[in-house]
């Protein structure tokens, strides 16, 4: 990570910024279900798997920041969805971490026990072994019930969260070579030893599979702490954040918020640390091209899996320069972004080709790369139809005139957008194994 000092100044800027309220104009969803129809699945026998909705970069569970729901901005969609009579959990896990620490932070959340991020990798990142310890909201998660059902769970995640969902349901399947050789039997994580089919489906929403073009950019960082910050402003006055900071949760870094220091310091000391630009085992490099390229090499679409994806896009094409330019109603801290994202090609030698096929974008993620892995993948996808695909990719269409923080934090229209939400929740339930 270059010259990360500089992000003092963009994060002055960002929290001055009025913004994270715009209204504007409503958007159209064209998805699966061409014929404006609602996501819908053909089955005979469905599921009560519980749905965890997994956050992305800078994200949050839902108690983490006050007033402020990552998953419905001023209302919570996990109790709608609730009321609705799903089951619904909403982890809030590292924020800036890589997408192996954070499945490996899931999978404890989800199950309960200490987070153990490996012996092997560990030692090969250079941080501690365990992490925090979690009650587990899902115990009987991967144990047989008294009905020979095996308890199950649906994985959806936004942004960066899609690729961690996608990596938690590879360590699970196939386990880790690495760690089984590096760790006694007596002594691994049941995640590194495969063989658990414990996921019915995997849901992305803009998730940059294949990277984002953004990082290419010399501070790489500053347009990810524009997610945070927007949300930090709300009805243009900002949370405090003595009360309500986000949680980095680095502690396996040995950057832990010590009881008596200020949130300000505790943000200037991770910005500040040395562990930016020297690892691979942060977001900044999974986020990149070639760190989506790495991870999409061995983390794979498993055959009894279910696999979703839905894309935004809130720019539209110049008459003039044929490049990409944001709609009226994107977030004003995104205009940025989605103007490089929009315009960007990268020829650079060993590096992911980055041709105008990626300009559309939602102001972070390109629609190209949201739609399913294909940098260093071979992942396979079909547009949905109604009748899902185990192992393969199904792409539920796109989100039109929706940015990267409008399709979690609802503010122009709640209504369509809830209704997207409780559509995916009730195709997931009437999924079969």
């Amino acid at each position: 990570m270059k010259k990360i000092n500089k992000l003092k100044i963009a994060v002055s800027i960002i929290i001055l910024l009025f913004c994270f309220f715009i209204p504007n104009q409503t958007f159209a969803i064209s998805n699966i279900a061409k014929n404006n129809k609602k996501l819908s699945v053909q089955t005979i026998k469905g599921n009560n798997y519980p749905i965890v909705m997994v956050h992305g970069l800078f994200g949050w569970g839902n108690n983490e920041l006050a007033g402020l729901n990552y998953w419905g901005g001023a209302e919570s969609l996990q109790q709608k969805l609730v009321d609705k009579r799903y089951t619904v959990y909403t982890p809030s896990i590292g924020p800036v971490s890589s997408n192996w620490d954070r499945a490996c932070e899931l999978y404890a959340y989800i199950k309960g026990g200490t987070v153990d991020y490996g012996e092997a990798h560990s030692k090969k990142y250079g941080h501690n072994r365990y992490g925090r310890t979690y009650p587990g909201v899902y115990p009987a998660w991967g144990t047989v019930s008294n009905n020979n059902v095996l308890q199950k769970v649906h994985l959806l995640g936004h942004s960066m969260g899609g690729q961690t969902i996608r990596t938690l349901v590879q360590l699970l399947e196939n386990g880790n070579k690495e760690e089984q050789e590096a760790t006694s039997s007596d002594n691994i994580s049941p995640l590194f030893t495969g063989g658990n089919s414990w996921v019915s489906s995997v849901t992305t929403i803009a998730t940059p599979h294949d990277g984002s073009q953004e990082s290419h950019r010399q501070y790489s960082l500053e347009p990810l702490v524009h997610q945070f910050f927007a949300a930090w402003t709300i009805n243009n006055n900002l949370i405090d954040a003595e009360k309500s900071g986000l949680d980095f949760q680095l502690d396996q870094w040995g950057l832990k918020k010590e009881s008596n220091e200020s949130y300000r310091n505790y943000f200037n000391r991770v910005m500040k640390s040395n562990i930016w630009g020297k690892t691979k085992d942060l977001s900044d490099w999974d986020l990149s091209p070639e760190g989506a390229e790495e991870l999409n090499s061995w983390v794979k679409a498993q055959d009894d899996v279910y696999y979703f994806s839905l894309a935004c896009s809130d720019t539209h094409k110049s008459q003039i320069t044929n490049r990409q330019l944001p709609n009226q109603n994107m977030n004003a801290v995104l205009l940025k972004s989605s103007l490089y994202l929009g315009s960007y090609i990268n020829n650079n030698p060993g590096e992911v080709p980055i041709d105008s096929s990626w300009w559309e974008n939602d102001g972070i993620v390109s629609v190209k790369s949201a739609i399913c892995p294909k940098v260093g993948s071979a992942d396979k996808m079909v547009e949905y139809n109604g009748i899902p695909q185990k192992g393969t990719w199904n792409y539920l269409g796109l989100a039109k005139n929706v940015d990267h923080l409008e399709v979690v934090q609802m503010t122009q229209d709640r209504t369509a957008r809830e209704q997207q939400f409780y559509d995916i929740a009730n195709m997931l339930k009437g999924l079969s194994d």
